[in-house]
């Protein structure tokens, strides 16, 4: 145990964000540059070392969380980097992007607030890479055996890191012009700057692994072509088919997807654009959706110079504190968040639906009306008398996700079957109804966390292992049932 009195001496404390005023003007990280090492040993103390660790239970990964909160509060870095990454690939991603369940099913948390355990990892993970102790792992046998990854999100990256130190020959396929998936494109620079993606990019071209960008697996080259050339595929390929809006005056200008919005704000922080092609600067913004998404199109906006930013968001505000008849600990509660998009500013309207958008005369969106919602009979009913209208010349929708993307031939073109939500489908090993053909991530779980889309990578990775040497090579993955027995 880290500290038997860490809990009850020293209190939460989290890292320490920048003044509002100041990280609006740019887009960097919105935390004090080194604000957490002077205090992660104590938060790591905190850690109460439990009989049961139910944030064992909270982490789809099945991280290790009082061993290195352990080594973390002895400064042992190099130990904790260690047990940090032998169940996570991208610790660097998942202490950024992830909403940490591991917190909501912390044990101290039943009374207390619980361990920074997502800052601790940070914490970590970024000693780690300063100390030089990232290393390439560089297989000391090949398999002669070659898979393809198609897709390079979180999931896709953490199959293809997994399959090459098991000594097989990879090559990761990705759509666009850069290497990792929303991690690069959909993810503000703000949450995560993208010198921390490139450096994992050159660790794994180290080891082995070979990246080709630009081509579309089912238009640029059929499967046919992919299944012949490797013997076996493993698709991430992500849940990319976002939810529509079909009222009145959808069509006009000025109403875009979220993730028609947030790559052109990253592909500024590239270099490909001076300025995006669709800008928040100057204009009323409405995002539709109170999600994560809904808040990165919010601090985007922010940051671009939007005139007024508005998020929608048709379900009732979420409570402040847990519920413990309906959503008891360790459960991860649905609770009223502010992210540092909303710090920055802005207007949150619950309980409210989108009715039609009205136009100029040359076909730019104006106005949004809408109306209040609450549920009557177990359904989402409009209330009379409560429509209105609010200024909107830029619209983002960041409504979620229905499934894979239908529309390249991807599917089809393998043959693949999909369960009953239209996600791929795919057995306990991961491999779905086509030999030698493997599915992980968002693609075959629908929407979801980044530390699942890992967790599923290493997964999927390991039922291919399996498939190509009859002998998995890689550590067995800690399933969902498997958690409270894996301590």
């Amino acid at each position: 145990m880290a500290d038997p009195k860490g809990f009850l001496n020293h209190g939460r404390e989290v890292a320490t964000s920048r003044p509002v005023e100041e990280r609006v003007k740019d887009w960097n990280e919105v935390y004090v540059p080194g604000s957490l090492l002077p205090i992660i040993s104590k938060q790591a103390s905190r850690c109460m070392d439990c009989g049961i660790p139910f944030c064992h239970n909270g982490c789809p990964l099945g991280n290790l969380i009082p061993e290195w909160n352990d080594y973390a509060y002895r400064e042992d870095w190099s130990a904790a980097q260690e047990r940090l990454h032998a169940t996570n690939n991208f610790p660097e991603f998942t202490g950024r992007l992830c909403p940490a369940p591991c917190e909501s099913a912390c044990v101290l948390g039943i009374n207390q607030p619980p361990v920074t355990i997502k800052n601790v990892e940070v914490s970590i993970i970024d000693k780690a890479w300063e100390t030089g102790d990232v290393a390439p792992q560089i297989p000391e046998r090949l398999s002669g055996k070659t898979v393809a990854v198609v897709g390079s999100g979180p999931a896709g990256l953490a199959a293809a890191q997994q399959l090459t130190r098991a000594g097989h020959t990879v090559a990761v396929y990705e759509r666009a012009d850069r290497i990792g998936g929303l991690l690069r494109y959909g993810i503000p620079e703000f949450k995560m700057e993208k010198r921390h993606i490139n450096r994992r990019i050159e660790q794994m071209r180290a080891e082995g692994t070979k990246f080709r960008t630009g081509v579309e697996i089912g238009r640029d080259m059929p499967a046919t072509a992919l299944r012949k050339r490797y013997d076996a595929v493993v698709l991430a390929v992500g849940a990319t088919t976002a939810r529509d809006l079909p009222v009145p005056g959808r069509e006009l200008k000025g109403i875009h997807q979220a993730m028609e919005y947030l790559p052109l704000a990253n592909k500024v922080q590239e270099g490909d654009y001076v300025a995006p092609p669709i800008t928040a600067e100057g204009k009323h913004v409405v995002v539709i959706g109170g999600g994560d998404t809904g808040a990165d199109c919010v601090g985007t906006a922010h940051r671009q110079g939007a005139a007024s930013v508005t998020q929608l968001e048709i379900m009732p505000r979420p409570n402040d504190e847990r519920n413990p008849l309906s959503q008891p600990w360790p459960t991860f509660p649905m609770l009223y968040k502010v992210t540092s998009a909303h710090e920055e500013g802005g207007e949150r309207v619950y309980s409210v639906s989108t009715t039609h958008f009205e136009g100029d005369e040359d076909g730019n969106v104006q106005w949004l009306h809408l109306t209040e919602v609450e549920f009557v009979d177990g359904r989402l009913t409009p209330k009379p008398g409560t429509e209105r209208k609010i200024p909107a010349q830029l619209v983002t929708l960041a409504m979620g996700f229905t499934g894979t993307d239908r529309e390249n031939g991807l599917v089809e073109q393998f043959g693949l079957e999909l369960d009953e939500r239209g996600n791929i489908a795919r057995d306990a090993d991961f491999q779905t109804n086509v030999p030698g053909v493997f599915v992980a991530g968002d693609a075959g779980r629908g929407q979801s966390l980044i530390v699942w889309a890992i967790a599923e990578g290493r997964s999927a990775a390991r039922g291919c292992d399996r498939f190509l040497t009859g002998a998995s090579e890689l550590p067995a993955p800690i399933r969902p049932t498997d958690r409270a027995l894996a301590v």
